[in-house]
């Protein structure tokens, strides 16, 4: 079980760093917002991984907050953001 957890702790790392990626060289605000969503949610999935391999329920509480982090974040940035994400139409408004 413990090649498992290490192959899977490398994934999640692997898609850590590629939406890391993402939300440097995102074209819009909102690639950039969906790449910090997705990587809470890597976030979240490597500590219940840090659970399981040691077996506690000691991180129940960070799992709550990043939960709660990444749902107001991405509820926030949809609030307010302009409704069309089209490039060529921004460019073309100018």
């Amino acid at each position: 079980m413990t090649v498992v957890l290490w192959i899977t702790l490398g994934m999640l790392g692997l898609a850590a760093l590629l939406l890391l990626a993402r939300a440097t060289m995102g074209p819009t605000m909102l690639d950039r917002t969906v790449a910090l969503d997705v990587l809470i949610a890597v976030m979240i999935c490597g500590v219940g991984v840090e659970a399981a391999r040691h077996d506690h329920t000691f991180t129940l509480p960070i799992l709550l907050v990043l939960t709660l982090l990444g749902f107001v974040g991405s509820v926030s940035i949809a609030r307010f953001t302009r409704g069309s994400d089209d490039i060529e139409a921004e460019k073309a408004e100018r």
